[in-house]
């Protein structure tokens, strides 16, 4: 089977929108309903995005259970938890347009969870002042999924969910398409459009403990993005999620709710301590995500552990209809993957890669790239999230961006008089896929993977040092080497191996740019702990942006504005009465 001998097909649209979760559809569904043609296409199943696993909620400042919110102590708060390494005029966007995101989200038939007078029901989330999380359940991604799928629907926007993007083509610095192939028969497909939004998520599953399933946020994003001339913005800041699964082995990192913990779950090491008293004696198993993953790791790290390098999280004391009615996914995650019964059994679990908090650098305006034509959008961006996110702002970022891109990109490609092609792009892209069919090289793409999410957890996991991050890059290079004699090998069943390849490149590129700017960063920061540095350094309150060509450099920020800086910097009520975790 090689795709040299399948016709290539050549597709035409205004704009070309990767990734069909959350983010990309929002994307596609601002641009038909401005009337502009858009074509949505992703590696996996629509229904089946990365968004659907979302579990939590979506924040606004409504102010209907709390009528003082506003706008601007939804930013304060974003600022504060990213430990003010993120962008304020993106977070000053995302707050003020939250609420327009749920107000769209509601005319398409969202069943949100609703107060007894009709109201949108809006409970807290850690680190947040005022109740400002509207849900649906505990499946609030799912049902944004499906909402926007049905608006999508509605629309008629095309939606092509085989197709695996390879390279974006570039001409003369401005985006004129991508190269990519059908993961079922596949053929060659190449799409000439006048914009692309990248929506493809994030990086996280380059980690051994990871909530992102097989074959996804591999990295996609970072490749094709670099590779057409964009950078990488806060690609060491990634937010490990303090309870994921240690078994079974393809299913390590799935997470364990946070609601667990909300509902009264105790964490203790394999000595049968309550250990939060030693790293947050005040919030305990309520405080944020940072903080309870650092304890994890450091209570495995110096040996109090489990066996297998986790601790435990016991609900077991709570009556069994509690868990039956407020943690049934958890319940049943258990059953279906250990036939365990958390109404009587703890749980092992250790932290696990969750989001990338950073991703391609963009404008806080539209999120364009620095690469004409090219917009990123979702996890795949960066910006609003810094050093460590805000529960619940990751579903209203790709709201509020993939209608705001959406309509700025609606202008650009109307604006477009004059349309540069390049065939050496797409034989360069045509090149590569066929040199991965094609090749004499013995190695496979699985145990290079497996490889690499081992150096990335040994060296660049929860904590950091100097001679750790060294001996990662020093790995990494040789997993590099190895990659070049990689051959893909499709078969009856598909092109999945050559799908597999191009996650491997990707996921490569990405532990590149992480681990050199993690480097960079000498400082404790958020997610970020260097057991080198231990505290802030004031001088790195910016960004480590990262490209192939030039490495690593570092920005600056702006100060936020008057509206919320005050309110950001001001002291924080850290009581958790009431209060569920991120």
């Amino acid at each position: 089977m090689n795709p040299q001998n399948i016709p290539e097909r050549l597709i035409s649209t205004s704009v070309l929108v990767i990734g069909t979760g959350g983010a990309g559809l929002r994307a596609s569904i601002e641009l038909a309903q401005r009337g502009v043609q858009v074509l949505a296409v992703g590696k996996r199943r629509k229904h089946d995005a990365h968004t659907s696993l979302a579990a939590g909620g979506i924040n606004a400042p409504l102010g209907t259970m709390d009528p003082e919110d506003s706008w601007q102590q939804h930013a304060a708060d974003t600022l504060r938890e990213s430990y003010f390494l993120a962008d304020p005029a993106i977070v000053e966007t995302v707050a003020r347009n939250a609420a327009r995101g749920i107000e769209d989200l509601e005319q398409w038939g969202m069943p949100f969870a609703r107060e007894e007078d009709g109201r949108v029901s809006q409970r807290f989330f850690g680190a947040h002042k005022y109740r400002r999380t509207a849900y649906a359940g505990d499946y609030t991604g799912l049902e944004i999924q499906r909402t926007l799928m049905r608006r999508a629907a509605e629309l008629q926007v095309p939606i092509i969910d085989t197709v695996y993007i390879t390279r974006l083509l570039v001409a003369d610095g401005t985006v004129f398409g991508a190269f990519g192939f059908d993961v079922v028969d596949g053929s060659p497909v190449q799409i000439h459009a006048d914009a692309v939004i990248l929506a493809a998520g994030g990086h996280t599953r380059i980690w051994r403990h990871t909530s992102s399933r097989r074959d996804e946020n591999t990295g996609d994003s970072f490749r094709l993005a670099a590779l057409a001339g964009a950078r990488i913005r806060d690609a060491e800041l990634v937010q490990f999620h303090p309870s994921g699964l240690l078994e079974p082995d393809d299913a390590a990192g799935t997470l364990v709710s946070e609601a667990a913990r909300g509902e009264g779950g105790i964490l203790t090491n394999a000595l049968g301590e309550r250990f939060m008293e030693r790293y947050d004696a005040e919030r305990m198993e309520l405080s944020t995500r940072d903080r309870v993953a650092l304890a994890a790791f450091t209570e495995a790290a110096e040996g109090r552990g489990t066996e297998k390098g986790g601790v435990y999280l016991d609900v077991s004391h709570l009556p069994r209809e509690v868990i039956m009615e407020k943690l049934p996914r958890v319940y049943r995650t258990l059953i279906d993957l250990q036939m365990l019964d958390i109404t009587t059994t703890k749980i092992e679990i250790a932290p696990t890669a969750h989001y990338s908090m950073g991703g391609v650098w963009v404008a806080p305006e539209d999120h364009r790239t620095g690469v004409n034509g090219l917009y990123a959008i979702g996890e795949a961006s960066s910006g609003l999230h810094g050093a460590n996110r805000l529960g619940g702002n990751s579903l209203t970022e790709l709201l509020v961006y993939g209608r705001i891109t959406g309509e700025h990109v609606a202008g650009y490609v109307r604006s477009r008089v004059h349309l540069v092609r390049d065939p050496a792009a797409v034989a360069e892209a045509r090149s590569e896929m066929h040199g991965l069919l094609n090749g004499v090289g013995t190695e496979s793409v699985r145990p290079l993977q497996r490889e690499l999410r081992n150096v990335m957890t040994a060296h660049a996991g929860v904590v950091r040092t100097e001679q750790g991050l060294q001996e990662g890059l020093k790995r990494l290079a040789a997993l590099e080497e190895r990659a070049r004699l990689v051959t893909a090998h499709p078969d009856i069943a598909g092109f999945d191996d050559l799908a597999h390849a191009y996650d491997l490149l990707g996921s490569l590129l990405a532990a590149r740019a992480t681990l050199e700017c993690a480097l960079e960063r000498r400082e404790t920061r958020g997610a970020h702990n260097r057991a080198d540095f231990p505290a802030p350094d004031p001088s790195l309150q910016g960004n480590f942006v990262w490209s192939p060509d030039h490495g690593v450099s570092f920005e600056s920020l702006p100060p936020a504005p008057d509206s919320f800086r005050a309110l950001a910097e001001a002291n924080v009520d850290d009581s958790v009465a009431g209060k569920l975790v991120e």
